[in-house]
C-alpha cells in the first residue's frame, strides 16, 4: 500500500472516529440535560408534598439523578430478571438510606407512603 493511501485511510479513520465521539458527547449532554430537567420537576413536586427546604430539594435532585442512572444501567443490563430485581432492591435500599439523611423522619415516612401508593393509582386509572 502506498504511503499516500495509508495517510488517506488514517485520515478517514480519524474523521469517522471523531464524528462518533462528538455524536456520543452530544447525545450524553442532551440526555443529561433532560434528566436534570425531570429531576428538578420531581424535586419541586416533592418539595410541595413534603414541605422540603431549598437545600433538601437540591440534594434530592442529585440523588434522583444518581439513582436513576444506576437503575437504568441495571434495567438495560444482560442480567437475569431475578438478578435485576435483586440488584434494583439493593439500589433502592441505598437510595432510601441517602434520603433518610436529608429528610426528617416524618418527611421520609410520607415519601415512602406516597411511593407505595403510586403503582395502585396507575393500575386504577
Amino acid at each position: 500500500m502506498k504511503l499516500r493511501n495509508r495517510f488517506m485511510l488514517l485520515g478517514l479513520t480519524a474523521a469517522v472516529t471523531g464524528g462518533f465521539v462528538i455524536s456520543q458527547i452530544y447525545m450524553h449532554e442532551k440526555n443529561r440535560k433532560e434528566l436534570r430537567e425531570i429531576a428538578q420537576e420531581l424535586a419541586a413536586n416533592w418539595r410541595i408534598k413534603l414541605g422540603l427546604t431549598k437545600a433538601q430539594c437540591t440534594l434530592l435532585e442529585d440523588i434522583l439523578i444518581e439513582y436513576t442512572i444506576r437503575k437504568n444501567e441495571v434495567i438495560n443490563s444482560e442480567l437475569t430478571e431475578s438478578r435485576k430485581i435483586s440488584r434494583l432492591q439493593e439500589i433502592q435500599k441505598h437510595e432510601h438510606n441517602r434520603l433518610r439523611k436529608i429528610f426528617t423522619e416524618a418527611q421520609f415516612n410520607e415519601y415512602v407512603g406516597i411511593n407505595k401508593k403510586i403503582p395502585n393509582e396507575i393500575m386504577d386509572s
